[in-house]
């Protein structure tokens, strides 16, 4: 089942390069374009709507594997699988449409701007009723209640993330690709298939629209790519459970953590860029350009040589967030958590240092990249 699975990676790469191919064509026509200027730091029209090849290259296969058990005939290979999809397709068919929403919440944010508090206000609606729809839940010890309200939270976290991560060339893209491929190893390890099959899709996504996205992009995936990557991780992390065959949450509490240490950085980048803002006395998701990438690129970074910095940080950090679910004690468990605590209070102190200037907005200091509004 594993082969299977990772052919997937395929799958998702070839429909989303071809997909961002013709995409980008349209945009065009259609002049559906972001335009250099203000706060925006890339140097010449580039055209929208990446995110509608990167929804279209995980949702088309996800629609084709809900129509499997009608148009395969089923064999005694094929039984299980086959019999788990039809158990899973009411789950799936509300998740995809759960995605479409954020999708086009996403599609209308890039062709005419929406208030921040509005999108906001989606964005929970469109988790709420997910989770209201289906039994996803994290940490269901702490009652209906509480485990619901914590996981739309989560979900609304992680989606804003990866938006605001969508502020240069490649970077929002390829770190939900790093993301992707450490829970992708994660669930193949622990038997989870559904879940990896859907994670190999979206990492093939990414990875077919990087090919157009890495600098200098040719395209932007915009709001209606950004908020899929996000909300899709977040929903899939929480299909996850993180726990080896045999194991149980009282003895392997510390698997709760895995999600938390590969999505380190987005949430760093989250928090950090957010506390600046509210210290200026603006909004947190008024856009400027004070994210880690744009702190990096004013330390002397070239805009690529940033993005490769976070991918590589977010491949360590998402490393022990692989193993920590094979570790047999809780002092290990720790060890691997402080690693990750470590590597982002490294990034904290150098950012602190010397000649770090936080420009407010509209005073960028550096040209081309991103095209993420936040």
């Amino acid at each position: 089942m594993v082969w299977p699975v990772i052919g997937l990676v395929g799958v998702g790469f070839l429909l989303s390069f071809g997909l961002t191919f013709v995409v980008r064509a349209v945009a065009l026509r259609l002049d559906f374009v972001d335009k250099p200027g203000g706060r925006k730091v890339h140097a010449k029209v580039t055209p929208l709507g990446g995110g509608v090849a990167i929804f279209w290259a995980m949702v088309l296969p996800l629609l084709g594997v809900v129509a499997l058990p009608y148009v395969v005939p089923v064999d005694h290979l094929l039984r299980d699988y086959v019999g788990g999809i039809a158990v899973q397709t009411r789950l799936l068919l509300t998740i995809v449409g759960a995605v479409a929403a954020m999708h086009v919440l996403g599609l209308i944010d890039d062709r005419r701007a929406m208030g921040p508090y509005t999108k906001l206000l989606a964005q929970f609606l469109i988790a709420g009723g997910l989770v209201g729809l289906t039994d996803l839940r994290v940490l269901t010890t702490l009652g209906p209640v509480v485990s619901a309200g914590v996981t739309v939270m989560w979900i609304v976290a992680i989606t804003n993330a990866f938006n605001f991560l969508d502020n240069m060339d490649g970077l929002s893209a390829g770190i939900a690709a790093v993301a992707s491929l450490a829970f992708l190893i994660t669930t193949l390890l622990i038997g989870q298939f559904f879940v990896a099959a859907a994670l190999a899709l979206l990492l093939g996504a990414c990875l077919g629209f990087l090919c157009f996205n890495f600098a200098p992009a040719s395209i932007f995936m915009g709001d209606s790519g950004s908020l899929v990557l996000g909300f899709l991780l977040a929903v899939l992390t929480v299909r996850t459970t993180f726990l080896p065959p045999g194991e149980d949450l009282v003895s392997s509490w510390y698997t709760v953590f895995a999600p938390v240490m590969v999505l380190a950085v987005p949430l760093y980048d989250l928090v950090v860029v957010s506390v600046i803002r509210m210290s200026q006395g603006r909004s947190p998701f008024k856009g400027d350009t004070n994210h880690f990438s744009h702190r990096l690129v004013r330390r002397g970074m070239s805009k690529p040589g940033a993005v490769l910095c976070i991918y590589l940080i977010t491949g360590t950090t998402a490393a022990a967030a692989v193993v920590l679910p094979h570790v047999h004690s809780g002092f290990a468990a720790c060890v691997l958590f402080a690693q990750t605590v470590m590597i982002l209070a490294v990034i904290f102190v150098l950012e602190r240092g010397r000649n770090l200037v936080v420009f407010p907005e509209g005073k960028a200091s550096v040209g081309g990249g991103g095209g993420g509004k936040p």
